[in-house]
């Protein structure tokens, strides 16, 4: 009973958030913390920004990412740089313990969101705050969205084939920058424990993309090889590619001697091991084009089941290749518990939402809550500030709100 009692402590209970946030980078930080029981308050303009909109979902208009990005948030409409608007700001911020904002710096300056600003506020208060290419040097002026660090950080040239480029669907410098993120912020609320005082945690895509990518820069570096795309093939390992079976597509990522080893005796091929152009994973990497050979021959007379279910036995990696439709369908996923469905107003059904996938084994995340409406929660936060009701009507009237 005591293991019960202690999985519903929530170790950002009391922790305030104002997410100025847009997109992914700074919304999915503050999504984070949400989860683990800070009161996030997101603010958008009157109406609703545009990255509520993004792949509309809802009749509302409200978008897939949008969902995802905000579960757990209040929301408050506000055009912050109004004298109105800024006079709200300095009552949240005088209450708050982090921004979250991902705008260029000189955006931030112009709406006192800076952290020196907000420090003349609430000497407590740290800023987590993203941008394209950081505050220094001949970009820092720029602004960026997710493609642009995939593009700039060697890993769009590296993937595909040579003479066609691509960057990947899923924006994972974004993702990447938010964890980073609410990893600083957690780094933060520690050192204020000790000094009383915030600082500001910066990130940048182009710095996210390229510490995602760093194996490859240090490559080329140490190494002097210039490589170049080779479809879904490995530079390290092998066969590690995608695979057409009778019925489909399946993936494998074979790295090691002892999984390429087990590999070879499953496709009838046991004097692989003992080949010098297969003797490491490098050496199986430049010479994965053959390998890639032998495994295709081996899937194409089998289904994907059949060939999974044979490489899972001789415990090689191994993985159907799935539509986004299939994904949340599988019965490991329902295991595992990622998918929490939260209704939102308008939506045919309820959104299939995956929270921060980490499970702390004494600390519990809040119950699955839907992100907010336009302003759903305006009225209430400003009257925590100390708005009365004609203050309210009279800011909404001016459409600050």
């Amino acid at each position: 009973m005591a293991k019960q009692e202690e999985k519903h402590v929530l170790p950002l209970t009391g922790i305030r958030v104002l997410d100025f946030g847009r997109y992914i980078a700074g919304p999915y930080c503050a999504a984070l913390l949400a989860d683990y029981g800070a009161d996030v308050i997101r603010i958008e303009a009157p109406g609703g920004n545009d990255d509520r909109f993004t792949v509309p979902v809802a009749a509302d208009g409200s978008g897939a990412m949008f969902l995802q990005m905000n579960r757990a948030k209040r929301s408050l409409t506000l055009k912050p740089g109004s004298p109105e608007g800024r006079g709200i700001v300095r009552r949240l911020v005088e209450t708050a313990d982090v921004v979250v904002a991902n705008l260029p710096h000189d955006v931030l300056v112009k709406l006192g969101l800076d952290h020196d600003s907000l420090s003349a506020i609430n000497p407590r208060i740290i800023l987590a705050t993203a941008s394209a290419f950081g505050r220094e040097g001949p970009l820092s002026r720029n602004v960026g969205f997710d493609a642009i660090g995939q593009a700039m950080s060697g890993t769009v040239h590296l993937t595909g084939t040579p003479g066609q480029p691509y960057r990947a669907q899923v924006n994972y410098v974004d993702f990447g920058t938010a964890l980073h993120l609410a990893f600083g912020v957690l780094l933060a609320l520690r050192e204020r424990e000790a000094t009383g005082k915030g600082q500001c945690v910066s990130g940048s895509l182009l710095g996210t993309a390229l510490a995602m990518s760093n194996g490859l820069t240090i490559d080329e570096a140490l190494n002097g090889i210039e490589r170049q795309p080779i479809g879904n093939r490995s530079f390290g390992s092998a066969p590690t590619d995608l695979f057409r079976t009778r019925d489909g597509w399946i993936v494998t990522q074979i790295v090691g001697g002892p999984i390429f080893a087990r590999w070879a005796a499953l496709v009838g091929r046991p004097e692989l091991p003992a080949d010098p152009r297969f003797a490491s994973d490098i050496l199986r990497g430049d010479n994965g084009e053959d390998l890639s050979v032998i495994m295709q021959g081996w899937c194409i007379a089998r289904t994907s089941a059949e060939a999974l279910a044979d490489l899972g036995a001789a415990r090689v990696p191994a993985a159907p290749v799935l539509k986004p439709g299939e994904a949340l369908a599988q019965p490991q996923v329902a295991a595992m518990g990622l998918v929490e469905p939260v209704a939102y107003p308008g939506t045919p059904a309820p959104a299939p939402v995956i929270r921060a996938p980490v499970d702390l084994s004494a600390s519990a995340k809040i119950p699955p809550r839907r992100a907010p409406q336009v302003g759903e929660h305006s009225d209430a936060i400003l009257a925590e500030l100390g708005y009365d009701t004609d203050a309210i009507s009279a800011l909404r009237a001016q459409r600050i709100i």
